[in-house]
């Protein structure tokens, strides 16, 4: 046997061998395969029930055997939105001991919470005798107890006039007095909010120099100021009361699908509409106008209606500041460890004190930044320049600067590792040439070395951003609130207020999801607003993303 002859019987057992690394491979490929699966799963879940709470939904009227248990008031009668069709548990279904009960049971959304005493009900679908689809059904959105649902019968204008829903006049009377009651309500709330605010804030403001002020001129100057502006309060305050109680001069007369009939202001009326007379089209049109209304609007009953907007507003702003202050002092950091400061035991110190900082629990980063910002900082400014408030806080507690702040720390080991290796991705060649052409080391650095590291940079950036923008438990400490009555950024000066408290999206969901009195209302909004929570750290990300890839074109070609 030749040589070649050897060589090919070795080459082609070798072929026959599998190659030891396989099985890891298809591991790996396996483990990726499972994490995307989830990660998709959670998307589309969140995606689906975010967006069916928006959707209008039909509304049925179900007649209940004569034999059956169940009842609201002492009705057999009920109606509502299909909420949910589950099968009963094993432990129900031996507890009832009846053969012929259904092993089903439905979840009815039937509103009226104010009459009923509950938004929410079951019935078992064997006592189930028929269920019809009346056009006459009306969905009213409230400002308080949620949704009514049932029969308009007539409106009462002032008390005298009344329109019944036979009329043909009806319908449009109806609409014209519940767009009037829109534009009153926007009315009183730019009143309460723009005018009688600016002139209680320029009342809090003369008090606060009347309690610094000794001299009897300008004591007297004050107080002519504040009888003034009281008087220009009570002329306001007297124009809201009338506004509001022109609002609850119309009257709205409906039956309950139960049969009992009750009174409701038109002034406590938001929305309207007929789902079981609705095309497809109108309801798509309906779907779009309820996440519109969700994005722009407040929030109400316990933030289990209404919208999210300060929430949104309050998100973007932190992370807007957080990004602004954590950029500049991560980058200068990572600069000086890489590019300044001499190897040796306290660089490595350091190095591994910012590695393990970024493993520290975000709550121990709230406890810091309560201590330490709003305590220790907030509280010397206000004895410094706010001495006239105390001992009412002004910085001396939480505000959106210190949840800023704390987030900032808390992210800052992000930006400062992927600042350290964006410059050490730089090539050393780099370098050379630019020393070797007579420049300084700032300069090679500034002209060379940042422009070739900035996609690292702003890498670490967008991952401080969706940190930032998701972190809840250090804000329960520093500024978040349940309900802040006023944005941190207004047109009233100095137009920016970083003492003020703020709503957040990823607290808006805690509070939904386990503090709400109403857990079964707040589960659509639960999804909704984590839908746009993740919608608005898209936006961030992609925003980030879109001046990295541009940045990284203009200095491609600088940096070589």
């Amino acid at each position: 046997m030749t040589d070649i002859d050897r060589n090919l019987i070795n080459s082609e057992s070798v072929l026959k061998k599998p190659p030891k690394g396989d099985c890891y491979i298809w591991l790996s490929g396996l483990g990726l395969s499972l994490c995307l699966l989830m990660v998709f799963f959670i998307i589309g879940l969140i995606v689906w029930e975010g967006t069916r709470a928006f959707w209008i939904k039909d509304i049925v009227q179900i007649t209940l055997n004569q034999d059956s248990q169940t009842h609201i008031d002492g009705s057999k009668i009920l109606g509502g939105e299909i909420v949910l069709k589950q099968q009963k548990s094993i432990a129900e279904v031996k507890k009832s001991g009846d053969p012929n009960e259904s092993n089903m049971e439905w979840q009815l959304y039937v509103g009226n919470k104010d009459h009923y005493g509950f938004s929410f009900f079951y019935i078992d679908a064997g006592d189930i005798k028929t269920i019809t689809k009346p056009g006459q059904l009306i969905k009213i959105e409230r400002e308080e107890y949620g949704n009514l649902i049932g029969y308009p019968e007539k409106i009462i204008i002032d008390n005298d006039t009344a329109i019944d829903s036979d009329s043909s006049i009806f319908e449009g009377q109806f609409s014209t007095l519940v767009n009037e009651v829109a534009d009153r309500r926007d009315e009183i709330k730019k009143l309460e909010k723009a005018e009688i605010g600016k002139i209680n804030r320029k009342i809090k403001s003369f008090q606060l120099q009347k309690r610094t002020t000794d001299d009897p001129d300008s004591l007297k100057g004050l107080e002519e100021k504040l009888k003034s502006l009281q008087k220009e309060y009570e002329q306001l305050a007297e124009r809201a009361s009338r506004l509001r109680q022109t609002q609850n001069s119309h009257k709205l007369q409906c039956r309950l699908i139960t049969g009992k009939r009750i009174i409701i202001p038109l002034g406590s009326i938001i929305n309207y509409h007929y789902p079981n007379q609705m095309s497809i089209s109108d309801k798509l049109f309906g779907f779009f106008q309820n996440i519109s209304n969700f994005i722009v609007s407040n929030p109400r009953e316990a933030n289990t209606e209404g919208g999210i907007f300060p929430s949104i507003f309050g998100t973007f702003i932190m992370t807007l500041v957080m990004t602004l202050i954590v950029t500049p002092f991560g980058i200068i950091t990572a600069i000086y460890l890489h590019e300044y400061a001499s190897k040796g035991v306290w660089v490595r110190l350091v190095r591994i004190g910012v590695n393990n900082l970024a493993g520290v629990p975000s709550i121990v980063f709230g406890v810091f930044g309560l201590g330490f910002f709003v305590y220790f900082l907030g509280g010397s400014i206000d004895k410094l320049f706010f001495s006239e408030s105390l001992p009412t806080p002004t910085f001396g507690t939480g505000g959106i600067l210190w949840a800023s702040l704390t987030l900032a720390l808390l992210t800052v080991p992000i930006v400062i590792v992927a600042t350290e290796e964006g410059l050490s991705a730089v090539p050393r060649g780099l370098r050379e040439a630019g020393l070797a052409c007579g420049a300084s080391k700032w300069q090679c650095l500034y002209r060379i070395v940042l422009p070739a590291s900035v996609p690292g940079i702003l890498t670490g950036v967008i991952l401080a951003m969706a940190r930032g923008a998701g972190e809840v438990a250090p804000l329960m400490l520093v500024g978040v609130v349940k309900l802040a009555p006023s944005l941190p950024v207004d047109g009233i000066y100095p137009f920016f207020h970083l003492d003020q408290k703020f709503m957040h999206l990823g607290f808006h969901i805690y509070d939904l999801g386990f503090q709400s009195p109403d857990s079964e209302a707040a589960k659509p909004m639960v999804f909704a607003t984590t839908l746009f929570l993740i919608l608005l750290v898209v936006i961030l990300n992609l925003t980030a993303v879109t001046v990295r890839e541009k940045l990284r074109k203009k200095y491609s070609m600088s940096a070589i």
